[in-house]
């Protein structure tokens, strides 16, 4: 790798969808699960925190490395946010790319670098009704086409489904059906059941495949 190309990192920024009605003990319950979350994405592997942020009251912003996780982990959020059984859902850009300041302290409210601006961008300009983006360096219209099927998906999930979900999706344990039936005290069967409703395999295979594209693209870039 080149001492002259610096590292690539990805950025998810966020804001919860209809938290105005919802009322402020309810936003503070959501984010303090997606806070909870974040914490549990970075024990996915070693490396530094996500430095959890919260902006204006119902928006969030996390780092997310190695940046070839960033597509699982929105996903682990948005299943960990409907298990909670919170009536709100989040939006979610992520931006690739790098980070020329991370930012005074832990949290990420002066951070800069174009990871950031390409998350922040992609938040501004979302369309109505979509909930999951992805844009900046290296990404293309396939990638693009990927994220919005699989945001389509998510929003299919039941909330046991999403909880049986979030568990299929951490990458640094494989969840066998039988332990996941422990932590909810139904039967391996039952898991089966909720994971196939929320289209686990095929989220599996997708993301594997995914993954694995954009660490040989980024491989690729860094030894130019």
């Amino acid at each position: 790798m080149s001492h002259d190309t610096p590292p690539t990192t990805a950025v998810l920024t966020g804001d919860l969808v209809g938290s105005t009605q919802a009322g402020s003990a309810i936003v503070d319950r959501a984010m303090e699960t997606l806070e909870q979350s974040a914490q549990e994405i970075a024990g996915w592997f070693p490396g530094p925190d996500t430095r959890f942020t919260r902006y204006r009251g119902d928006g969030w912003q996390i780092i997310v490395t190695p940046p070839h996780i960033c597509l699982r982990a929105a996903l682990f959020l948005t299943a960990k946010l409907k298990a909670a059984r919170v009536p709100l859902t989040t939006r979610i850009s992520i931006g690739i790319g790098t980070v020329d300041y991370p930012g005074k302290g832990r949290l990420l409210s002066d951070a800069s670098g174009s990871a950031f601006e390409s998350s922040g961008r992609g938040l501004d300009s979302m369309l109505r009704g979509r909930e999951l983006a992805l844009d900046g360096q290296g990404i293309g219209q396939l990638d693009k086409s990927l994220t919005l099927l699989l945001a389509i998906i998510a929003r299919r999930w039941t909330a046991e489904q999403a909880e049986a979900l979030a568990y299929d999706l951490e990458p640094s344990h494989q969840w066998t059906q039988s332990e996941i039936s422990l932590q909810f005290g139904i039967s391996a069967q039952a898991v089966n059941y909720r994971l196939n409703g929320a289209n686990a395999l095929d989220l599996r295979l997708a993301l594997a495949g995914w993954e694995g594209d954009f660490q040989v693209r980024e491989t690729q870039r860094q030894n130019k």
